[in-house]
């Protein structure tokens, strides 16, 4: 008798298709839970008279507080979440992410760099020093690391030793001038307690390029996950692909960098938990990651609020507490 085959590949789709669905529902609640907490709890009724109604006592506490908030941690998660897939697939580097590799350290650099020595003390001041920083921090790993012929190990060390080196610069630099201290001490924690509306609308622009250009690279990426040859022979230009794919690194963690500081764990982590659902097919494991990664943001700053009532501990130091746990136990797992 013949054995039954594997499943037609057809038939994940309606699997993979319910998931993205069941991860959408899962930030809607995300969303609603990040307005309603805060110093005072707000109902979802309260939320919605909030959002909704301007003679609503809740209207200016969620439009000038909890909105901003949540909306500027749904461009981070999703950048960051991005461009850490991303860079995974760019490198074959399983452990290729923003933080690990040097990049948001790269941003914090030139961010500190702008308060100190030029006293620069805004979003769009801060944000073309981060997008700088950024762009020369992820082409100077992928060249240490060794371009082409790159190894996970190669781009691994190159990334830690920046890191390390630049995150001594931001510490040194910041140290030998209290205003710029006063200026940046909530950001070099990575928060995102200072949101405002004038820095969603800022970060939107730089957030909306690299968007599109990390989903347009999805399915060259795929090609080029198969060598440099057969990447051509399927009609992609793997320089292109490359150069398009560090601009989208540089425009979403520069981005986020110079909006909320370093947080590390999002973009290595949640690619690794959508994995076993999507395979290493970018078409879906981009929109996924998109979907959950400010999940994880989100719900780590609320649960920041929540653990440091009646103040607040920073998402970064949340995230960053969750995430090597986390990570240790999906590699668990996968072995």
């Amino acid at each position: 008798m013949d054995k039954p085959g594997p499943a037609h590949p057809g038939r994940r789709f309606p699997v993979r298709l319910t998931g993205l669905l069941v991860s959408v529902i899962l930030l809607a609640v995300v969303l609603v839970l990040s307005i309603g907490f805060g110093a005072r709890f707000l109902s979802i009724g309260e939320v919605w008279a909030g959002l909704t109604d301007p003679a609503s006592p809740y209207y200016r506490i969620v439009h000038e507080m909890r909105l901003p908030r949540t909306l500027l941690g749904l461009m981070v998660g999703m950048a960051l979440g991005l461009a850490g897939a991303i860079m995974q697939a760019l490198t074959r580097n399983p452990l290729a992410d923003p933080g690990l590799l040097g990049i948001n350290a790269g941003a914090s650099a030139g961010v500190a760099s702008a308060a100190v020595f030029l006293g620069i003390g805004s979003f769009y001041g801060y944000i073309w020093f981060a997008l700088l920083g950024a762009a020369v921090v992820t082409a100077l790993v992928y060249t240490v690391g060794g371009g082409r012929s790159a190894t996970p190990a190669r781009l691994a060390l190159a990334g830690a030793a920046l890191n390390a080196t630049l995150y001594s610069y931001v510490s040194a630099t910041l140290l030998s001038d209290s205003q710029a201290i006063e200026k940046v001490k909530f950001w070099t924690a990575g928060s995102l307690a200072s949101a405002d509306f004038a820095t969603v609308t800022r970060l939107l622009p730089f957030f909306a390029a690299g968007l599109l250009v990390a989903l347009a690279a999805a399915r060259p990426l795929n090609a080029l996950s198969l060598g440099d040859d057969a990447a051509r022979a399927l009609g992609a230009r793997p320089a292109v692909i490359r150069t398009a794919v560090i601009v989208a690194v540089t425009l979403l963690c520069g981005g986020a960098t110079a909006a909320c500081g370093p947080i590390v764990f999002v973009g290595l982590l949640v690619p690794h938990m959508v994995r076993p659902f999507t395979g290493p097919d970018l078409r879906w494991l981009l929109p996924y990651t998109a979907v959950l990664a400010p999940v994880l943001l989100l719900g780590s700053d609320v649960l920041g609020r929540i653990l440091g009532s009646p103040g607040e501990l920073q998402v970064g130091t949340v995230t960053a507490v969750l995430g090597g746990p986390l990570f240790l136990y999906l590699v668990r797992a996968a072995r």
